[in-house]
C-alpha cells in the first residue's frame, strides 16, 4: 500500500519559495514506495535541498543510499536542463542519537569517526542528550547520553562541522556540557534541532550560536510555551536565528494531519528501531512538500512576510 501525505498530495502551498528542510528522516522505509513522488513533489513546492539525518550507526549506509537514489532520480532525464530541476539535493548528517543510547557502543563511536574523516557529511547528528522516559533518567543511562555527547563534539570541533542537536527535557544538562566544550556554533555553526525548550533556553542557544529548528510543530495554536520561546528568541536576535524542518516523518503540520491526535504524541522515531513508521497510515505522515506551511505557520506567528522569512 502506498502512503500518502493528503494535503500535501491535493492541496498546493499558496506560495512558493526556495527552501531547505534541514532535517528530514526522508530514508526511513516508511518513504521507500513514495519516495521519488515525495522527492518531486518536494522539489515543485520550492524545497530545494534537504538533509538527511542519522541516528543509529546501523542506518548510515541506508543515508547515502538515499542520496544516491535522489540523485539517480535526475539522472534519468536527458534533457541537461531539467536534471537540476525535478529533485532537492539531498545532504547527510550523521550521529549517533542520544534516544538509543543502549544501543550505540564504543565500536559505533569509533566506526562514526572514521565516516565523517572518509566522507566528510555536512554536519554531525542528530546528537545530544533526552530524559523522555524514566529509563533514560538512570543516572548509567544518562552519563552515557552524557560521554557520547561530548565525544561527538570532539568529533565536530576536530572536523570544523557543526552539529545538529537533539535535546528533550535536557536543556540545562546540555547547555552546562556546551558551554564547558570547545564546541563554538559561533565560529563551527549548529542547530538546535526541532527546539522545545522555553524562552530562557531559547535565548541561550542562540547566544551560544546556535539556529532554533522549527518544525511543523509551530502550527499548532496549543503548543504555547513553543510559540512563546520561538519569540522570544525573535525579538532578542531576529529571525535569522531561526531554520525550518520537517523532521519528517514526524512533526506534520496541523493543517496537514488527518485525525486528531497531535501526530508527535505518535513519534515512531525511539518507540522502535525495528519497527520504523512502519504501518503508519494513522499516524500523519509528515513529508518534505509540508515544508512551506511550516512556512506560513512561522510567519503568522512572528507576522512577518513569507518571502522574508524564506529569504
Amino acid at each position: 500500500m502506498t502512503h500518502t501525505s493528503p494535503i500535501s498530495n491535493h492541496l498546493q502551498s499558496p506560495f512558493l519559495y526556495p527552501l531547505i528542510d534541514t532535517h528530514t528522516h526522508f530514508d526511513a522505509p516508511i518513504f521507500d514506495e513514495d519516495r521519488q513522488h515525495q522527492a518531486k513533489h518536494a522539489y515543485e513546492q520550492g524545497v530545494r535541498h534537504l538533509v538527511l539525518v542519522g541516528y543509529l550507526h546501523q542506518h548510515f549506509s541506508r543515508l547515502y543510499e538515499t542520496q544516491q537514489a535522489i540523485e539517480q532520480m535526475s539522472l534519468v532525464h536527458t534533457d541537461e536542463a531539467q536534471r537540476s530541476s525535478l529533485y532537492p539535493t539531498a545532504h547527510i548528517a550523521l550521529g549517533l542519537h542520544p534516544f538509543y543510547i543502549e544501543q550505540h557502543t564504543k565500536d559505533h563511536l569509533a566506526s562514526l569517526a572514521k565516516m565523517i574523516q572518509d566522507e566528510r557529511p555536512l554536519a554531525i547528528g542528530e546528537i545530544g542528550l533526552d530524559t523522555y522516559t524514566e529509563a533514560m533518567k538512570q543516572p548509567e543511562a544518562f552519563a552515557k547520553q552524557q560521554r557520547f555527547f561530548e565525544a561527538q563534539l570532539d568529533m565536530a570541533v576536530q572536523h570544523k562541522l557543526p552539529v545538529m542537536l537533539h535535546i528533550r527535557k535536557a536543556h540545562a544538562e546540555a547547555l552546562a556540557i556546551i558551554k564547558a566544550h570547545d564546541y563554538d556554533a559561533h565560529k563551527l555553526g549548529g542547530i538546535a534541532h526541532s527546539f522545545s525548550g522555553g524562552e530562557q533556553e531559547a535565548k541561550a542557544f542562540v547566544k551560544l550560536g546556535f539556529k532554533l529548528g522549527v518544525t511543523g510543530q509551530i502550527t499548532n495554536p496549543n503548543a504555547k510555551k513553543l510559540r512563546r520561546a520561538i519569540k522570544a528568541a525573535v525579538d532578542e536576535y531576529g529571525i535569522k536565528c531561526l531554520v525550518l524542518e520537517t523532521d519528517c516523518p514526524d512533526m506534520t503540520p496541523i493543517m496537514c494531519q488527518t485525525s486528531d491526535e497531535p501526530s508527535e504524541n505518535r513519534s515512531a522515531l525511539g518507540q522502535s528501531p525495528d519497527n520504523e513508521w512502519q504501518g503508519a497510515d494513522g499516524h500523519n505522515r509528515n513529508v518534505p512538500a509540508n515544508l512551506p506551511w511550516v512556512l506560513k505557520g512561522l510567519g503568522e506567528l512572528l507576522n512577518v512576510e513569507p518571502a522574508k522569512l524564506a529569504q
